[in-house]
């Protein structure tokens, strides 16, 4: 399925509900450290309940440590500062899906690093920030997902 990348999470309950996405749709879920949390925080357990033991977490010390453990994933970041919309995005299984931390955003010089078609936003109303990251990471997962076909979903 999909990589989702956490770089830098600050807020533990936005990276249990993320925890709860992954489980559910099949995707891999990446932090890269520092944490803004501890990972047997309260409020990530609480938000994650019981899904942390269905979901793949791995924590990598660094972008370029993630970057080392994965085998040339295609890169598509997440940000207000991208123009193109996730909806316009043709997604592939193995896409490494990357959102900075929750105050300030991915570093500019990563997003400089890929080219500009590897740098997307949800779209949103004119004069809003940002949305929530699990949230956003939501909109993004989903519709990489309805991409697929929903492969994998219970069909029920």
């Amino acid at each position: 399925m999909f990589h989702v990348v956490l770089y830098q999470p600050e807020i533990p309950p936005n990276t249990g509900n993320i925890i709860r996405l992954c489980a559910n749709t099949g995707c891999s879920l990446h932090l890269i450290q520092p944490l803004g949390f501890e990972l047997d925080d309260a409020r990530l357990k609480r938000a994650g309940l019981d899904y942390h033991e269905f979901a793949s977490v791995r924590l990598h010390a660094s972008w370029d440590a993630l970057l080392k453990t994965l085998e040339r994933p295609r890169v598509v970041a997440f940000s207000t500062k991208c123009a193109a919309s996730h909806a316009d995005f043709s997604y592939a299984p193995g896409d490494l899906l990357l959102f900075g931390p929750e105050t300030r955003g991915l570093p500019q010089d990563i997003l400089q690093s890929l080219p500009p078609s590897g740098c997307l936003r949800v779209p949103m109303l004119p004069g809003q920030r940002s949305l929530n990251l699990s949230n956003a990471v939501a909109v993004v997962v989903y519709e990489a997902w309805r991409q697929q076909g929903f492969a994998g979903a219970k069909k029920d």
